[in-house]
């Protein structure tokens, strides 16, 4: 009778979906989060047109997100670890469904604003979440495919939730509510998928503990990190650029009033940073993160050059080349990196990493907004550039000195 009911007990819990289809819908969901964290890139000066607000909110929109999102990392990014993968993946889509709402009936920027925070802790607390369980969820054939989907998807997701967000902004009467509409009800979707998506990991003790932030950074790579730090700040910034100051750049600058335009530089940025990341596979890590960063720095002189002539074909190769740069020095560094700590560390090793490049992310575009108000448009653009390639500089001498040694 015991046996029974003990049989019994593990058919009620035994998830419904198998163990690839599991595979397939959180590898979908860590994609459409990502693609709804791109999304208001373009949205943002449609806000500014309807509600007249100061450029400076800008960068206050898209800088409040980079710090949730780094809180979030801090306090809830082990927590999995503890408490299983699917709690926590349930509860990051639903976080990020009730953002995703917000937008929906946001009356004012102040709500948008709200709602990018409430989306920055949805991403955080659902990064390390959705990161493992695609790695363990992927069938034996598909273990490499899952680890490539954890360093594609964030800037994919990022590229798609732009360009979509871009085309919706061009065509549509009402973009707002068509964009964060349907990714209410892919969000919605999402979450109840992760209720039927198999366990990957055994729960154990130790889940209010982990909520205390800390970085742990083993004591073997701290010298290559702290030598690939210019290069994470140099890609987060670039980031910045792209998503957070052209499409406010567009406008004062470039007199470019299309949404899409924006979008389309974003897209473009970020998609040439997926294919530097995909296919460098067979490039050494020293070799590719110095080449990453030598890139970015072309980038940052293309970035200049294309506000101080107000040339937009500059622009756009700025976004090639920089994009590419992102790429390849962030793959650079995290094959140079994760390959010398053991496989308990690489959470507090990525946390050291994403740490320094959301600070950079959030404080540069919030400096950056303030800025604007005092200097002008063109002038904080020119001047973030210069900051970009002069930290880039630095990583390549740091990086070409420890190659030395």
């Amino acid at each position: 009778m015991t046996a029974l009911l003990d049989r019994t007990e593990t058919a009620s819990r035994r998830p419904y979906l198998s163990r690839g289809v599991g595979f397939a819908g959180i590898s979908a969901a860590m994609v459409v989060i990502l693609v709804a964290a791109g999304a208001p890139t373009p949205l943002l000066p449609v806000y500014q047109h309807q509600w007249g607000f100061a450029p400076w909110v800008l960068t206050l929109a898209f800088g409040v997100y980079a710090f949730s999102l780094l809180v979030a990392i801090l306090v809830i990014g082990s927590l999995s670890d503890h408490i299983g993968r699917r709690p926590l993946m349930i509860a990051a889509l639903g976080i990020d469904l009730v953002a995703m709402l917000m937008f929906l009936v946001a009356p004012s920027i102040g709500w948008v604003i709200a709602a990018r925070v409430v989306q920055g802790v949805a991403t955080g607390a659902a990064s390390s979440a959705l990161s493992a369980a695609v790695v363990e969820l992927a069938p034996e054939r598909f273990k490499k495919l899952g680890a490539q989907m954890t360093s594609m998807a964030p800037l994919g997701g990022l590229a798609i939730g732009a360009l979509f967000a871009g085309v919706l902004a061009e065509f549509s009467s009402n973009a707002a509510f068509d964009v964060w509409f349907v990714l209410a009800v892919v969000m919605a979707a999402g979450t109840i998928f992760a209720v039927f998506t198999p366990e990957t990991a055994t729960r154990k003790p130790g889940a209010i503990a982990s909520l205390n932030p800390r970085i742990s950074l083993p004591v073997q790579v701290r010298r290559l990190y702290w030598t690939s730090i210019p290069g994470i700040v140099g890609g987060f910034m670039t980031m910045t650029a792209f998503m957070g100051l052209v499409p406010a750049l567009l406008v004062a600058v470039f007199a470019v009033k299309s949404p899409l335009i924006g979008s389309l530089l974003a897209f473009v940025a970020l998609g040439a940073s997926t294919v530097a990341s995909a296919f460098s596979s067979g490039i050494r890590a020293p070799r590719l993160r110095l080449a990453g960063i030598n890139a970015m720095i072309l980038g940052a002189v293309l970035f200049i050059a294309s506000i101080g002539t107000t040339s937009l074909p500059l622009l756009w190769a700025a976004a090639v080349v920089g994009g590419a740069g992102i790429g390849a020095s962030f793959a650079g560094t995290t094959r140079g990196l994760v390959p010398e700590v053991a496989p308990h560390e690489r959470a507090g090793l990525f946390t050291a990493i994403f740490f320094v490049g959301y600070l950079a992310m959030g404080s540069s575009a919030i400096i950056a907004g303030l800025f604007v108000g005092v200097v002008g448009a063109a002038s904080m653009a020119i001047g973030f550039g210069v900051v970009v390639a002069i930290v880039t500089v630095i990583g390549a001498v740091a990086t070409v000195r420890l190659n030395r040694k």
